[in-house]
């Protein structure tokens, strides 16, 4: 069920969504900064997801240490994210507990300390943490395949930075980037749960809107060129099992090609959640299981339709059986295509596709904490009205429509391709 939305802005900019749910007596508050991977450029990647972890550092108010006690000392739970077009923070609490969060999120707006010890500190773990994630093949992989795909857009590169700029990075650099992005005028407060709209409003106004607007944060605005050829790299590492990652530039999640090419992915790899917590349903009945895992060709295959800012991918990621070439699998895959490019799916199909996206939709909409996350989470691409319309828009997509996002989009010039070539040898440097 969809409640009505109380949306309010604030004098300082601030965006503020209030949803009231009165199922369980808990609150969840998000709040969604727009910044991410999109606003980096080579010299400061991985910038954001480093801000984010400073957050936790502690302010003045709620030194470091203190602020995960306190949370969890009064039942809640938190936790951040970053990702390509945002930043995001959450807590969930018992209903009457929920003052705590509101005045930590808005003591972290302006008063994190970037202490230079601690940023040092910090770096040692980031980089750790990038250096571990360069152990997992799909790491390497999806990471060669992003920067195969974009040749301008800072879509190119991974949340998590490069190893010579994470090293490079300074403690004025992570504080002029916290400063320029972490102002009211750039950022969305979603709430939902147990509350009284007009009391809670009272509040959040008290604690939100003496904090300073800044300026309009700068935006790079670079626009990928078009690809008018296929694009392949081979990745050769450490292990024993082979991955294919393959994938073609779609439109964003505002371009209304974006509901037909929900129904193809179903129909393709299983339906894709663009819920950012959790939540999946079989894909054993689409086409690319039925082909690729029955037909002993791999052990998984999956599809991922992300919602964003500016033209992304629709990808497909493969783990192969072994002993089987890689190949085969890639000339399987064009093959499915080529046949949803001559002759449009049946309306049974398509219907099944749909009822399959329409139920991972309502399994990520159903918690008060996903709830929500979707208020705000809507706004950084479009807005709330994209989750109100999610359901009728699917269900207005036909077989037809279907066919046309395979020829329109899913073209030989505009194929991206990346294969995980596994070396055997579990260390590179025996």
């Amino acid at each position: 069920m969809l409640d009505d939305i109380k949306r309010i802005k604030f004098s300082n900019g601030l965006l503020v969504l209030l949803k009231e749910i009165h199922t369980a007596p808990l609150i969840s508050q998000w709040i969604w900064y727009r910044v991410g991977g999109r606003d980096e450029f080579p010299g400061i990647t991985g910038i954001s997801h480093w801000v984010e972890h400073m957050q936790f550092k502690g302010t003045p108010q709620f030194p470091q240490g203190v602020l995960e006690k306190l949370i969890a000392s009064q039942g809640g739970v938190w936790n951040a994210f970053t990702y390509l077009d945002w930043t995001a923070y959450f807590e969930t609490m018992p209903a009457d507990k929920i003052d705590l969060a509101l005045r930590l999120e808005a003591d972290r707006m302006r008063n994190t300390l970037f202490e230079d010890e601690i940023v040092n500190a910090e770096r040692t773990v980031i980089i750790s943490e990038r250096q571990g994630a360069e152990n997992e093949p799909l790491f390497r992989l999806n990471e060669a395949f992003h920067q195969a795909a974009f040749k301008a857009h800072p879509y190119s590169h991974d949340v998590i930075g490069s190893l010579e700029d994470l090293t490079r990075m300074d403690r004025d650099d992570l504080y002029k980037h916290y400063r320029t992005y972490y102002v009211p005028n750039n950022a969305v407060l979603a709430l939902a749960g147990d509350f009284e709209g007009e009391r809670i409003l009272e509040r959040l106004v008290e604690i939100y809107e003496p904090v300073d607007s800044g300026k309009e944060p700068p935006r790079l605005g670079i626009v990928e060129p078009r690809q008018t050829s296929q694009r392949r790299v081979v990745v050769d590492g450490p292990g024993e099992t082979a991955y294919i990652k393959i994938g073609w530039h779609i439109p964003p999640a505002t371009n209304p090609d974006f509901w037909a090419l929900n129904v193809l992915g179903s129909l393709l790899t299983g339906p894709s959640s663009h819920s950012i917590i959790g939540g999946g349903i079989s894909n054993k009945t689409s086409r690319l299981y039925q082909v690729i895992v029955e037909g002993e060709l791999g052990v998984s295959v999956s599809g991922s339709l992300p919602a964003t800012i500016d033209p992304h991918l629709f990808e497909i990621t493969i783990v192969l059986n072994k002993n089987q070439d890689a190949e085969t699998a890639i000339n399987a895959v064009g093959e499915v295509i080529q046949q949803m490019q001559e002759s449009p799916p049946t309306e049974q199909n398509v219907a099944r596709a749909v009822k399959q996206a329409k139920a991972l939709f309502a399994y990520g909409s159903e918690s008060i904490t996903n709830q929500a996350a979707w208020l705000g989470f809507t706004e950084m691409f479009a807005s709330y009205e994209w989750f109100r319309s999610y359901l009728d828009n699917l269900a207005k997509v036909t077989t037809y429509d279907v066919q046309e996002m395979a020829q329109k989009y899913f073209t030989p010039q505009n194929l991206v391709l990346a294969i995980y070539r596994p070396t055997g040898n579990m260390d590179e440097n025996e």
